[in-house]
Parts: C-alpha cells; sequence; structure tokens
C-alpha cells in the first residue's frame, strides 16, 4: 500500500510505503538488494557490525512528565532535551529525501489495553520485521487506527558529537516519554524496535495496575490452564513453550490485567544457534516464507548452518505468529495457574526443579539469575553468574519492586502457584558436569502441569532454602532431582553451594529498603 504524504518534520519523500503485504515486502528486499533468500525460503539479513542490542547506548530524556517514575540507573540513563531535540532533527534530516517504510500497528492483543504504534525505517527489511513482531491491524482498523507512540529508526545515521553530548558512542537509543517518540541511530539491530517498544509498556501499563512481563506463555488444551515461562537469554524461554501439546500465547512479551494475560507482540523472535529440527521442531518449521533469519552463516544454494557462531552467538529468526500451527489464535489467555522461573545454573548446584511459595517467587523474580558458562570472554575459567531482575531488567522502565508487587498481588489473588527449574548443568559445573536434556525438562514441566508434582514427598535445602521433590511419576527419581547425589564428590558441591548461595544473597541487598517493607530475604538462600 502506497501513501503519498509526507510525514511529519522529513522532508521531499519521494514516496512512503505503509503496511506492505509480505509479497510486496519481499519484492522490495530483492530489489533494494538486502537480502538473500534461504532454501527453506526465509529472508536472511545481515545486521552489520551490530548483532545484538546496545545497552550502553539506550537513554530516557529526563523530562518532568517521567522523571518521578522512571528507575534510573545504568539501565535507564538520562540524557538532557536539547541533546534529544538536535539528534531528533539530525535523524528527520538524513531520512529526508528517501523513499520511507511506515508500520502502523499495536502491542497488546487485548483492545482495550493495547497500546497503538508507528514505526518509520529506511530499509524494506526492517519494515519486515516489525510487521512480523508487532501485531498487525486489520485494513479496517488501519484505516483508524492512531499511533500513539513512534520510532524514528535512522539506523545509518551515526552520531559524529557523541563526545560532545555525552553519550557512550556514534549509537543512540533514545526515549522521549514526554512526546512519545523513540529515535534510533547508528545500529541497524532489529531487537532494538521490539525491545523499544517492550521498554515503552513496561512503564506506561504497571502505572495503570497492568503487569508487563519478559515471559513466554501457553495453555493447556483441555484445562485451559495458562502457564508464564520467565528466563534469560539461553535459558530455554522460547523452546519450552513452543510445547506441541499446548498452544502458544507468545514467546516472549506479555501483559497481566484483571481479565488475564494477553500476548504483547504478533510474531516470535528465536535464538537459532546450534536450532535442531528434532529438538525443536515447530521452530524449525516456522523458518519458512515470511521469516526473516538474521546474522546466520548460508552455505552453497541457501542452506542455513545453524551450528555457525561466525557471525555472532546471537544468531536469530522473526517470524509471525502464524507460523506456529499450535497457538491461541487471539492472543489472550486465563489468569495463569502455574509460573516457571527458568535459569540455566553453569555453577551445577540448582535442582532440576523446586516448587516455591509466593514469597520465594518474589525473591526470585527479583533475583533473576542465570549462569552463563566459562570461556565466552578471554580469562574467563568458570561460569559467571548473571543477575537480572524481573528476568529482564534491561527493559525495565520501573524501578523492579513496582512490577514484584503486581506479581505478588495478582499471584496471591489467582492463587497462581510457582516453580523454579535448571535447565544449566547437573553433576558438576559447566565442563565437569552435563546439560540438563531437553526431554528431562520436558517430563517436569509435564509433571506440573498434570498434578504429579503435588503428589510426592520433598526435601528441604537449608543452604539454597528450596524444596526439592524426590521423585516424578514412576521415572524421574532423586538421584536425578537431588543435586548434591549427581556430584562425584559432595564437599565439591556444598562448596559450590554456598558460593552460590552467597552470590544470591550478596545480589539481593539492593533489594532491602531501610524500613524493610519489602524484605524478602527471608525466602532466599542462606550463608
Amino acid at each position: 500500500m502506497k501513501i503519498l504524504t509526507e510525514i511529519p518534520g522529513i522532508k521531499n519523500t519521494p514516496v512512503v510505503y505503509r503496511n506492505l503485504s509480505y509479497n510486496e515486502i519481499f519484492e522490495h528486499e530483492q530489489k533494494n538488494k538486502e537480502t538473500l533468500l534461504t532454501a527453506q525460503g526465509a529472508m536472511s539479513i545481515d545486521t552489520g557490525i551490530y548483532t545484538g542490542r546496545s545497552p550502553k547506548d539506550k537513554y530516557f530524556v529526563k523530562e518532568p512528565t517521567s522523571d518521578g517514575h522512571l528507575w534510573w540507573g545504568k539501565v535507564n540513563q538520562p540524557v538532557d532535551e536539547s541533546v534529544f531535540n538536535e539528534l531528533h532533527a539530525k535523524c528527520e534530516e538524513f531520512l529526508s529525501g528517501k523513499p520511507l517504510y511506515i508500520f502502523d500497528g499495536y502491542a497488546g492483543a487485548r483492545k482495550s489495553t493495547r497500546m497503538g504504534l508507528r514505526v518509520v525505517t529506511e530499509k524494506a527489511w526492517q519494515h519486515h520485521f516489525c510487521t512480523n513482531m508487532f501485531l498487525r491491524p486489520s485494513p479496517q482498523d488501519l484505516e483508524t487506527l492512531n499511533p500513539e507512540f513512534t520510532i524514528l529508526n535512522a539506523a545509518g545515521y551515526k552520531n559524529p558529537d557523541f563526545k560532545r553530548h555525552g553519550l557512550n558512542s556514534e549509537v543512540f537509543v533514545i526515549f522521549h516519554l514526554g512526546k512519545k517518540i523513540a529515535i534510533i541511530g547508528g545500529t541497524e539491530y532489529g531487537g532494538e524496535m521490539k525491545k523499544g517498544i517492550f521498554s515503552v509498556m513496561n512503564y506506561y501499563k504497571p502505572l495503570d495496575s497492568i503487569l508487563t512481563m519478559h515471559c513466554s506463555a501457553n495453555v493447556g488444551k483441555e484445562k485451559n490452564d495458562t502457564a508464564l515461562f520467565f528466563g534469560l537469554s539461553g535459558t530455554g524461554k522460547t523452546t519450552l513453550s513452543t510445547d506441541p501439546k499446548r498452544p502458544l500465547i507468545g514467546d516472549d512479551e506479555h501483559g497481566w490485567d484483571d481479565e488475564g494475560v494477553w500476548n504483547l507482540e504478533g510474531g516470535c523472535y528465536a535464538k537459532v544457534i546450534n536450532l535442531s529440527k528434532e529438538d525443536e521442531p515447530d521452530i524449525y518449521a516456522a523458518i519458512k516464507k515470511d521469516a526473516l533469519l538474521e546474522n546466520v552463516i548460508l552455505k552453497e544454494g541457501g542452506v542455513v548452518d545453524y551450528t555457525s557462531a561466525a557471525r555472532t552467538e546471537n544468531t536469530r529468526v522473526s517470524y509471525p505468529i502464524f507460523h506456529i500451527p499450535n497457538r491461541i489464535e487471539s492472543g489472550l489467555g486465563a489468569h495463569p495457574e502455574n509460573i516457571i522461573f527458568l535459569t540455566a545454573d553453569a555453577f551445577g548446584v540448582l535442582p532440576p526443579v523446586a516448587r516455591l511459595t509466593p514469597e520465594q517467587a518474589m525473591y526470585h523474580f527479583l533475583s533473576g539469575y542465570t549462569a552463563r558458562v566459562a570461556g565466552t570472554e578471554r580469562g574467563v575459567t568458570e561460569p559467571q553468574a548473571t543477575f537480572s531482575s524481573c528476568f529482564g531488567a534491561v527493559f525495565m522502565t520501573l524501578h523492579p519492586t513496582v512490577y514484584a508487587r503486581l506479581l505478588g498481588e495478582k499471584m496471591k489473588k489467582y492463587k497462581t502457584k510457582a516453580y523454579l527449574l535448571n535447565t544449566g548443568w547437573s553433576g558438576g559445573p559447566y565442563g565437569v558436569g552435563s546439560r540438563m536434556k531437553i526431554k528431562l525438562t520436558r517430563e517436569i514441566i509435564d509433571g506440573i502441569f498434570d498434578g504429579s508434582l503435588n503428589n510426592t514427598t520433598y526435601t528441604h535445602d537449608p543452604v539454597l532454602n528450596l524444596d526439592i521433590p524426590d521423585k516424578l511419576g514412576n521415572h524421574v527419581d532423586a538421584k536425578i532431582l537431588h543435586p548434591w547425589e549427581t556430584w562425584p564428590n559432595q564437599a565439591d558441591y556444598d562448596a559450590q553451594r554456598k558460593k552460590v548461595a552467597a552470590m544470591f544473597v550478596e545480589n539481593f541487598k539492593q533489594f532491602v529498603t531501610a524500613t524493610h517493607e519489602f524484605d524478602f530475604t527471608a525466602h532466599g538462600p542462606k550463608v
């Protein structure tokens, strides 16, 4: 669809393409020589030197309407309005005189709470990305859609004056919550647009008592029991929620209001490094026409080498959610019955599963723990603990306790159960032990959903302060479920467990207020 009107602030635009169809996008990508066609029918794009988000280059304008609400610090860095105004003008100047693409759509599947959005881009593949990831309006909705928030993506403009502006680099992703606009420059990485809108929703919606969450969600076919999966990158959030037995609501971002859960997006954005057709058949099958691969290596004939990290470990694919046949068409779900916190513990001390009280759930939600494997950086010889509050601190614009309070209130109101699942290592740390098998993790998740974990005895771990099941059904027994029984040396396990517990304790000190009004330390590990 073409519209020949100008975009405010951008001059001499020869043509604006608005909400192109997938076939039209394909034609534009080929004509512009932006993408390559793969053997699976998907398009492949190289995002240049930036193959991931640039968190040190994300800023929020310090202005009166949002100043008192924002969680200022390393995640949400302040920038002066004069800098924003100057760079906003530079972005408009950069985009002037060029053919442009506009995506108008929504964030949020529930009509009563969704946000209208607009993304202006220079490249057709970026328009493709937005068409995959955000909610696509019907032709009727498009006629009346009123964008409440706009992203101006001038990826090709690199800021030469970043030092004068007091910024980190030539890259900038700046949000003005008062004017409801964001500007992007210097980076082509598509995830900046996706996570930018998520950050915006994380600001506006919780102020209206609507919880926004970095999680995936699915629902049981028979019981209609909604489940939420929280987890940082690499813990299995997308893989485990894409379950042939349970229709998918969404794989990454959701809201929870008084009516239930809703998908914030219209697509999925999955990591594809070492993607296997056998282990992840639904994701593999979704990589077809209209899907968009990022930074993968192509072999002869357009065959994707999913094992290659030559460009980056962060190889990804975006695809519209209708590529998953087993999905909830509406993007809506009931209030969740179960919440699953996923962690990939590379230290090898956390159990495969533990049940959590509401208070323990608050502790682990605020902790947001996982552990990276050794060897990813020069000189790193042992696993590295990562704590990211709300399992997505880099996207949280309000203080983490705001989201934690909302989660706790909703869990108690709707009697939601919570579990901690370790998809990491057992029998020793990374390099010694072995990674949990996906088959075992799926069996545990099945045990949560069918109630098997309610029909067993539990052993309390006094150091980790967790209740760990002794058995699951007739085939998963304590030797696997009790991590101390999988280590060859008990003393080594005890020492490693104490070290991990101390990391939890130290990290959680930041959430203990002077009045102790929000203190869940008693429900976490003990040193």
